[in-house]
């Protein structure tokens, strides 16, 4: 079966969609269309700004989508998902591509939720961090055991794990995962503490907006980041996306139930080719392509 992944923030590159852009008229009119929706100029940044400008997360979360959406809308009928999923905000991009959303409607979301999740940035100093070479099950202990918040953030592949909270909590968590082995427990250079309650503030003002929005029966399921299974009823794929926020990123184990649901090549689509790489750390026999 050919299962579709999705990248999220992070994937970034200055000059990412130009060639689409350049070379598909449908890419054009599509690139188009989506500076009139934000009201700027995202493709001047795409293609042209410095990698200071495309970090801001305003920017980096609708061109992450946008390079991935327009990407797979290019591929035209060879492009035929059986099963979907998307890293974080990779999961709007899979939403887009399976049906349950609109390219209009899913752009609007993730606009907004940059927006929000930017505003909840700015009320308590928090961040993320890499945790290496610590099971699971050790990580998830560690961050039981601080005072202050700071919990299991991004399940990416075994040995790999992201951990958010206050940025206290996460500080005193990194020395204590050192103390308990890891080989690595670095601060992310990110701009707060993404999949964690710290988002709380901005799941509330994304909620509003994703219960407004039409979500149609897709035509395959996704693999969603808070349950890792396959999904395929509208009002499911809503209230899952609602959560997501505060939630950790089971990538690990949405990439296993794939497996086990019978996928047989993963195909990134968007930017980068952390995904690939994420999928072969979990699976060494997993086929992997770039779109």
């Amino acid at each position: 079966m050919k299962a579709y992944v999705f990248p999220g923030q992070g994937a970034q590159f200055t000059g990412m969609g130009k060639d689409l852009y350049e070379t598909s008229p449908l890419a054009k009119e599509l690139f188009e269309k989506a500076n009139e929706i934000l009201g700027f100029r995202i493709t001047d940044i795409m293609f042209e700004g410095t990698a200071e400008e495309l970090k801001e997360t305003k920017v980096t979360q609708p061109a992450v989508f946008l390079h991935s959406v327009i990407l797979a809308k290019t591929l035209g009928d060879d492009f035929k998902p059986e099963m979907v999923a998307g890293h974080s905000l990779g999961e709007f991009s899979a939403l887009v591509a399976n049906g349950t959303l609109s390219f209009e409607d899913g752009l609007k979301l993730v606009s907004q939720r940059a927006l929000a999740m930017q505003k909840a940035c700015e009320i308590t100093p928090s961040t993320m961090a890499a945790v290496l070479g610590l099971a699971d099950n050790i990580v998830e202990e560690v961050c039981a055991s601080i005072d202050g918040v700071v919990v299991a953030a991004n399940y990416n592949c075994p040995g790999q794990l992201v951990i958010s909270g206050e940025t206290s909590a996460v500080e005193k968590a990194c020395e204590a995962m050192k103390a308990a082995g890891a080989k690595r427990a670095l601060i992310l250079p990110v701009g707060g503490a993404f999949h964690s309650p710290m988002m709380e503030p901005a799941r509330e003002e994304l909620a509003a907006a994703i219960e407004a929005t039409t979500f149609s029966t897709p035509i395959c399921p996704v693999y969603q980041n808070v349950t890792a299974n396959a999904v395929s009823d509208a009002a499911e794929i809503k209230k899952n996306l609602i959560i997501q926020l505060t939630a950790p990123v089971k990538w690990t184990q949405s990439v296993q139930q794939m497996i086990a649901d019978g996928a047989t090549l993963f195909t990134e689509v968007g930017p980068g080719k952390v995904l690939a790489g994420l999928i072969n750390k979990i699976d060494k026999e997993a086929a992997t392509a770039n779109a």
